[in-house]
């Protein structure tokens, strides 16, 4: 199988790492799944890496960065849990928005504000310490105006596609 990306020049070493394919997510005919999750061989840190780079490939800003299985590791403890859930605490998000994107969505109505911002989770479970998961929570297309669930599809279609890229998986 042949995994093609498109991306910019300037940004096509970043991506050379010698990375397995990631697997994508088996097809259904159910109805969309509210979380769209994609696994990958690679390590941790370069999933991170070239998530990172292909966020900024499309011309965005990651604004801020949640070190979630540290912070579970770190206050596991004091909950009463010892229960590892995160390999390594391996798990973080990434927050960003498009500006061009986000403001469509506003425009065509103002409660997909609820949207904002999109984030992106890689994490490594305690349980497969070598499998790395990349996972975004699809907008809800269900609701809203026809021309709500059109722009919110486009939201949707930049995360996989960012998604997509950073595990050099072809365009759905």
């Amino acid at each position: 199988m042949r995994h093609l990306i498109v991306i910019p020049a300037l940004f096509a070493l970043a991506f050379v790492t010698g990375c397995k394919p990631a697997t994508p997510p088996a097809p259904s005919t159910a109805q969309p799944a509210s979380v769209v999750r994609y696994s990958s061989d690679a390590s941790f840190d370069s999933v991170v890496e070239d998530l990172q780079h292909a966020i900024a490939a499309k011309g965005l800003v990651v604004d801020n960065v949640s070190y979630i299985g540290k912070m579970l590791d770190r206050t596991g403890k004091d909950v009463g849990s010892t229960q590892p859930i995160f390999a390594d605490g391996h798990a973080q998000s990434f927050s960003f928005c498009s500006a061009v994107l986000s403001r469509k969505t506003m425009e065509v109505d103002p409660n997909n504000v609820a949207f904002c911002p999109y984030t992106i989770v890689v994490y490594s479970p305690a349980s497969e310490p070598k499998k790395v998961y990349v996972a975004y929570r699809r907008p809800v297309l269900n609701e809203g105006s026809d021309a709500s669930r059109a722009v919110l599809k486009e939201v949707d279609a930049l995360l996989d596609s960012i998604v997509r890229d950073a595990l050099r998986m072809p365009a759905s």
